[in-house]
Parts: structure tokens; sequence; C-alpha cells
């Protein structure tokens, strides 16, 4: 019999509310009937709150017994919790007992060597479905690890669907996503957007990104630096007031999705440059309808995935970094998402600009994406171009349309 956990530990490593909702992520996001197991599950672990808080009809999650833990205080907990919870949930003392699931979540965050992380991988895969998703998380400091973050971050160049830095936990923790077979793009339809972190809770209806809060953080050491470095000079006021414009270009507000399955949604906010027809033969033969929008230095520039889908392609081109509103901006530094969609191919292309020269990307090759889910950001004013199967699509914008990512309607399908 396998027991949990199979990885030797370094002195225990907590997981707050955090990061648990980051490792449960994945089942959460699920709206149709789901299965999940939670290795190394202990009683008092927000993880395991976090994955009965996720449950919905339907749904099926088995807890195996951690080290901190036992099955009879599992189920004396999951008892406590009403015939409804512990209709759902299934409690056992080893791995063995728990059969198959949708998604596999490590109940702890992992110490052990680069050859514990391996044969615990091997024996996890066994309990997954075709196109299921694995989720575990490793001490992001120096020296905590003892080899399983490097080994973790080989995993997730090979089999990677999403890495989350959760600095919001005592010691910051990294959550990996790894999935070994490919997903159902059908299923893609059917899932909320992902939980992520990078994303910071202000207020209910506003985040801000992980990089606005690491940009306000820099200025205003800066401020700092310089009051300390010339008492006497008011030079530390303009860092220390550029803080909050700062902080406030990576400003990433909540959006409410269409209630239409066939809308497509704007990947971005901004003015509509152009609305045209044309063939592309990097994402196949036939037409394509492309839907280019600007956005400017005060417009909000988390984009967003424009149709529900899995990712397939993820390429970068160099280029220049002319005004993005110009006709020359065609060919400047470009990142293009491809998604393989119930409709077609569906693409997805972030354009740097005259002030924009770094784009970030956070949905890996193998990725299954929701409709409106965040997908990246471009710093400082840029482009966003949507590509869309021109013969199955209507468009209903035109140029100088303003949209609101993820919730604007660009087209709908056919």
């Amino acid at each position: 019999m396998t027991a949990f956990p199979v990885v030797s530990r370094a002195p225990i490593v907590g997981v707050g509310v955090t990061a648990a909702r980051a490792l449960t992520a994945e089942f959460a996001r699920h709206n149709a009937a789901t299965s999940a197991i939670v290795a190394g599950a202990d009683h008092a672990s927000p993880v395991v709150a976090s994955a009965v808080e996720a449950l919905l009809p339907g749904d099926r999650l088995t807890l195996v017994a951690g080290e901190r833990s036992t099955a009879d205080l599992l189920r004396d907990h999951i008892d406590g919790l009403g015939s409804w919870i512990a209709d759902r949930v299934n409690v056992v003392e080893t791995l063995d007992e728990a059969g198959q699931a949708d998604v596999v979540i490590v109940g702890e965050p992992l110490t052990g060597t680069a050859d514990d992380v391996r044969q615990m991988l091997d024996t996890l895969g066994k309990h997954l479905t075709d196109g299921g998703v694995v989720t575990l998380a490793v001490p992001a400091t120096p020296g905590r690890t003892g080899g399983a973050a490097a080994e973790m971050f080989r995993q997730e160049s090979l089999f990677g669907v999403g890495s989350d830095l959760v600095v919001r936990n005592q010691p910051p923790l990294r959550v990996h996503k790894l999935r070994f077979t490919p997903a159902d793009t059908r299923v893609a339809a059917t899932l909320a957007p992902a939980y992520r972190p990078s994303s910071v809770p202000v207020t209910q209806s506003m985040h801000l990104d992980s990089n606005g809060v690491a940009a306000a953080g820099i200025t205003l050491g800066l401020a700092v630096a310089a009051r300390i470095a010339r008492p006497k000079s008011k030079l530390w006021m303009l860092p220390a007031l550029l803080a909050a414009p700062v902080a406030a270009f990576f400003r990433d507000p909540e959006r409410a999705l269409p209630d239409d399955p066939s809308a497509v949604v704007a990947a971005s906010d901004g003015r509509v440059l152009s609305v045209e027809r044309m063939t592309d033969e990097r994402f196949g033969p036939g037409e394509f309808l492309r839907i280019a929008v600007f956005l400017s230095v005060l417009d909000v520039h988390v984009n967003r995935v424009p149709v529900a889908g899995r990712v397939t392609d993820y390429f970068v081109e160099d280029g220049g970094y002319a005004n993005a509103m110009t006709a020359a901006a065609e060919h400047n530094v470009a990142a293009y998402t491809v998604l393989d969609t119930d409709h077609g191919t569906v693409a997805v292309v972030q354009r740097t600009g005259l002030i924009a020269r770094r784009i970030v990307q956070r949905v890996p090759v193998g990725t299954l994406v929701a409709r409106g889910e965040r997908m990246g950001l471009i710093r400082f004013g840029s482009r966003t171009d949507v590509y869309l199967p021109a013969d199955r699509v209507e468009p209903l914008v035109s140029v100088n349309d303003k949209v609101a990512g993820g919730s604007s309607v660009i087209a709908r399908w056919r």
C-alpha cells in the first residue's frame, strides 16, 4: 500500500489561505462535475478547507491522510461539516485507495530531493485521468527545498500549465501545475477564469497586478534612499509622488463576462484601430478576421483571453518599437499566443509600442483557458490583436470604438 507522503521533508513549511487557494484553483474553476484528490491532507489545513469550499453538486473529493493527521481525524472533521459535504468527500488512509481523479493536489509543500520529487510525480501520475492536472508547492526561498525546487522548474518546462508565486505566505511558495497528457479542448468552455495570486486584491472590485506592487515598492525605495542621501533636499518627493500613478498603471479590475456563450470578448481595454480580413500562414489556411486595439498609458494593461480554448503555441517575433498607433507597429516586437477552440484556431498578439518594452505572458502551452481569463500584460502603452476564423464569426465593433477587456463583446460566433 502506498501511503502519503512519499517525499522526504525538511522542517515543516506552512500553507496559508492564499497559497491554499492557489493550490486548489484548478479544482475550483471546473463548473462541470469534477473529481479531486488531496494527498497528504491535514484536517486543520487551509488546503482541505479550500478544497471543501470548492465542492459543487456532482463533484467528488478524496482526502488521503498525511503525516500531520489521521484518517479518523479527517473523517470526524468532514462529518462535522454536515451531510452535504460528507456525502461528497471520501477519506482514505493510503493513496492506493484513492483511485483516479481529474485534479490531484499535494497538501503540503515539498522539500525533498530531486529524486524524491520524480518518484512522487510518477506515483501521483497514476492517479490522474487523461488530461488531469497535479498541483503542488515548493518553498520559494533558497536553501529550503533540498533540490525539490530545481526539479519542479525542470518539470514545469516539460509539463507545466501554470506557475504562481505566492509571496503572501511564510515562507513564500511557488505553486506549480503539471499536465502529463493532453487535455480535451472542449473542457475549456466549462471552466471559470483561473484564480491567480499575481492579481492582488485592493478592493472587492479592483485588483493590482503583482508587477504594480513591485514597481510601487521600487519607487518608494528610491524616495527613501534619496531622503537619506540628501535629507535637506526635496528630490525624494519626485519618486514618492510617482508611486501611486505607477501602481495605478497595473490596476486589474474585476470584469463581468457576457452571458451569451457565442460572444467573443475583447482581449484588452482600449480603442479599436482596425477590423479587417487577412491571411496569416502562421495560424493555418483560410482568412482571419483581425481586430486590433490600441492601449494608451491610461488604459488597463492586463490582457485577457477572448475565447475559451487550449494554448497550442507561443512564440515571440523580434522587431522594433514604433508607435503602436502607426502602420509601422506591424513590425514591432510581438508575442503570439495561439489557441485551439471549438470554432477553430484563434490567436492573441501582444505588441510592444513606443514606450512599451516588456510583455508578460502567463498561460503556457497546454493550458486550458476560460473566456475572460487573465493571460498577461504589456507595460506602458501598446497594442493587442485578436485573430478569429473569418468565416465563422461576425464582427460587432468598428474603428474608434472603446472596448473593455473581458466584458466588451467584439464579435459573435455564427
